[in-house]
């Protein structure tokens, strides 16, 4: 992949991970005014609709082999299921702001099961960007241990960084031969089916309930099915595709940023100095922690090479 190739897949995913920053504050409002696992399982089919009109206006369907619907599956099963699950869930007991935070740990989950699992390489300057991304969520958190308390909702969210890690892995395996877009698709089409049969057991008026809530609310329940999840993650799939999944898995270290950001501006939630320091770190975490300055070092070196054999 050349260096514009390259430059606008990650501007892609940044603007991914702003729109989830905001569609965690979103989220947390339609819980507060829906039922929040069946307005899940409506959440995730609409994205899942929006991916197949992509898909059937590309012309980029096709028939999955047998391997292919497993690894499908199975991140469907941890990537959808669980993660909008125990998220939806994990919102109705702890604030926007907290849940960004935990979902930065997201990176560094993804990257410790890529080296594992896929054999993806950790040089040095990666490492070090995963520390800064910690360091930087440190002091989003408020830079003091002795804040940290792990509450039901906490332990729910953290859960759902460990399933979202897992899925990227299979989504991974899948994209080795089959598109990124179409595997959004069947993820979301199947994973919504499977989280409504849930939403029925475990909320039997949550139906009647979906019918009661302000035409706000169902505007912002359409831009968080269709712009942040269906658009999002068809990106952010196609990233991985690109990328790999540790690389890509290291922007969700702006969510927290951003949720913190929308939270303030939404949810009148205050932003402090150790928070803004927390991000400084972020950034340059995720420029280390994605190889990019590693790439472009070793580029410039190339060429610098490549000119003084020329004048020589």
């Amino acid at each position: 992949m050349n260096q514009k190739k390259l430059l606008l897949t990650y501007v892609s995913v940044f603007l991914v991970t702003a729109i989830w920053g905001l569609n965690m504050v979103i989220i947390k409002v339609l819980v507060e005014d829906l039922p929040p696992q069946t307005m899940t399982a409506f959440r995730i089919m609409m994205a899942g609709v929006t991916a197949l009109i992509i898909i059937v206006l590309g012309k980029s369907f096709r028939r999955l082999s047998k391997r292919e619907w497993i690894y499908t599956l199975l991140g469907m099963l941890f990537g959808v299921v669980l993660h909008h699950l125990l998220i939806a869930v994990g919102l109705t007991m702890i604030d926007a702001s907290n849940a960004s935070l935990i979902l930065a740990l997201v990176p560094l989950t993804t990257a410790i099961l890529a080296v594992l699992i896929l054999g993806e390489q950790l040089t040095k300057l990666r490492i070090i960007g995963f520390i800064l991304a910690l360091i930087g969520v440190f002091f989003i958190q408020g830079g003091s241990f002795g804040d940290m308390q792990l509450s039901q909702g906490e332990l729910l969210l953290f859960l759902a960084v460990l399933v979202q890690a897992i899925s990227f892995i299979f989504v991974k395996k899948a994209t080795a031969t089959l598109d990124s877009k179409q595997i959004t698709t069947i993820m979301y089409l199947i994973g919504s089916i499977g989280l409504l049969i849930i939403s029925l057991i475990t909320e039997p008026e949550g139906l009647s309930q979906m019918t009661s809530a302000s035409p706000f609310t169902y505007f912002l329940f359409i831009v968080s099915g269709v712009v942040a999840t269906g658009v999002g993650y068809m990106v952010f799939n196609a990233a991985i595709e690109k990328i790999g999944a540790g690389q890509t898995a290291i922007f969700n270290n702006f969510v927290p940023f951003f949720g913190l950001v929308f939270s303030a501006l939404f949810l009148s939630e205050s932003i402090t100095i150790p928070q803004l320091i927390g991000f400084a770190f972020i950034v340059f975490g995720v420029l280390f922690g994605t190889g990019y300055i590693e790439r472009v070092w070793v580029n410039r070196r190339r060429r610098v090479h490549h000119t003084e054999k020329s004048s020589g």
